[in-house]
């Protein structure tokens, strides 16, 4: 009884806090800003997050107001990402994937303005869920937290490397490779425990180490406009698709309720297993729907539950892996990953300690403003359906200067330094080309990231047990955090397994087709 009146009385009291004038204005801008970086080809939630936190760092905001602005951009691009898939069978992100199989299929019938709606309100349900189990589940997995020490959390963080592993899809070294690369860009700085410096070069900056908003903005965001670069010059076209309605009818909404709710569900769950992400969710949610609705064999013909579904889903794991980034620090996705890096930034270490104890006011306001944002996305989106299309036919020759502006500007902004931005354009082209290698660019940030925390904790751990390794499996949690990387690193192919053969083929195809 006591716990309930607490989490009502800090809920009420991060009400108090999102709902000022200024906290709410945030709030759109951050959905509008979130809506349209999904819906432009070329960027992503993670490219828009790291893009924009310089430039809050730039306006002064305080640490409540940044975290608003930018996890409404988050939850805007999980929208916005299912318009160019339903418009231009063109995946915004990976995770818009599945969205393409019926979304693009209404599109061609006519239906666009169906699918689109019927997006935007699975998205608000999803999210909305998803939020309501982040209050419930989140304070209680955070008390757990506390009684993690060093070999705990070395355990914890590599549980995390384990599960980057699955961004890779069936190339696990690939993925491995990519984790090995940014824990390798972790080590650049000084030792905090011996005072030395490490892989300087002489550069007094890369003493406090690799920025990581620099190295994000420029792996996702100059890459993708030299991506973009090639592919235009290639000739590549892209046919546009124009929304003629953007309502759809009871009948509609009845029908796809139950996929909404069970996409929700599943998209949660999932997303409270680090590393798995929107993209599984969505798969796993259409595969799960098709089995148990598609009895006349529309679902891949322009099935609206076939874009509820996997909406619902993929914005519900959104909401679901904030629950082990704020409970256990382990990041469930690249955005994710930003939102780590951003939240130590501020001097907020999840998995450290309890947040939702140590830093209430700022975790509860968060969690309110991502009910306001959820109601501001759905009114947003609607009238803005057929200005989705104007943006699209940006030219690329517009488009990508106003990309790399936008990045040099924001990463000059923090420290105006040209190293930085050497930087940034070193890393643009390494990660261009490990887009033409298939390597993921996601476990590189992610290694960057927790790579210090995997090293200090281990060092910790050894020191404090004189040299003996076996400290890493003694005691409950740690066996239980062994058994979990054991588990996660035969996920994909268990997964691939429970499908069958036939899903995976019509996933496969579908991503040909794509």
């Amino acid at each position: 009884m006591l716990a309930a009146t607490l989490l009502n009385f800090n809920l009420l009291d991060g009400f108090a806090a999102a709902i000022t004038p200024t906290n709410i204005g945030l709030a759109l801008v951050g959905c509008l800003l979130g809506t349209l970086i999904g819906v432009l080809p070329g960027i992503g939630p993670i490219t828009g997050v790291a893009i924009l936190f310089p430039i809050t760092l730039s306006l002064g905001l305080d640490d409540a107001a940044t975290l608003i602005l930018l996890a409404s951009v988050y939850y805007g691009s999980q929208y916005g990402g299912s318009t160019t898939s339903i418009l231009l069978n063109v995946p915004g992100e990976a995770s818009s994937v599945v969205t393409t199989l019926d979304g693009y299929q209404m599109a061609r019938q006519g239906r666009a303005g169906q699918a689109l709606a019927i997006a935007a309100i699975g998205s608000f349900i999803a999210g909305t869920g998803s939020v309501i189990g982040l209050m419930l589940f989140g304070p209680p997995l955070s008390a757990v937290t506390t009684e993690f020490q060093s070999p705990e959390k070395f355990m914890v963080v590599l549980l995390a490397f384990a599960t980057v592993s699955s961004l890779a899809g069936a190339n696990i070294a690939k993925g491995l490779l990519a984790v090995t690369f940014g824990v390798m860009l972790a080590t650049v700085g000084t030792d905090l425990q011996t005072g030395v410096n490490r892989f300087t070069f002489g550069q007094l900056k890369l003493q406090e180490g690799m920025d990581f908003v620099i190295i994000a903005i420029g792996l996702f965001a100059v890459s993708e406009v030299l991506t973009l670069l090639e592919d235009t010059l290639r000739g590549d076209a892209v046919v546009f698709q124009k929304a003629e309605r953007v309502w759809i009818t009871f009948k509609e909404f009845t029908e796809s309720l139950g996929a909404i709710i069970r996409g929700s569900l599943i998209g949660f769950f999932v997303g409270l297993l680090p590393g798995t992400g929107a993209s599984v969710a969505g798969f796993m949610s259409y595969g799960l729907e098709k089995r148990l609705s598609d009895t006349e064999g529309t679902f891949g013909h322009g099935d609206i539950r076939g874009v509820a579904s996997p909406e619902s889903a993929n914005n519900a794991a959104a909401g679901g892996s904030l629950v082990p980034l704020l409970t256990l620090g382990i990041p469930g996705s690249g955005t994710t990953a930003v939102m780590l890096g951003i939240l130590i930034s501020m001097g907020i270490r999840p998995g450290s300690g309890n947040v939702f104890a140590e830093t209430p006011e700022l975790i509860w306001t968060l969690i309110a403003s991502m009910y306001i944002g959820n109601l501001i996305l759905l009114l947003l989106n609607f009238p803005l359906v057929k200005l989705f299309v104007k943006i699209l036919e940006i030219p690329p020759w517009f488009l990508m200067p106003m990309i790399l502006i936008i990045s040099y500007i924001g990463v000059y902004s923090v420290n105006n330094s040209t190293l930085d931005i050497t930087i940034m354009t070193l890393f643009g082209v390494i990660g261009f080309l490990c887009r033409r290698l298939a390597i993921p660019l996601a476990p590189i940030l992610m290694g960057l990231i927790l790579g210090d925390d995997l090293e200090q904790n281990f060092r910790r751990s050894l020191v404090a047990s004189k040299g003996e390794y076996s400290t890493f499996v003694s005691g409950w949690l740690n066996v239980g955090l062994l058994v979990m990387v054991v588990l996660v690193l035969f996920l994909p192919q268990i997964l691939s397994k429970l499908r069958g053969s036939n899903v995976k083929d019509e996933f496969a195809d579908a991503g040909a087709e794509v």
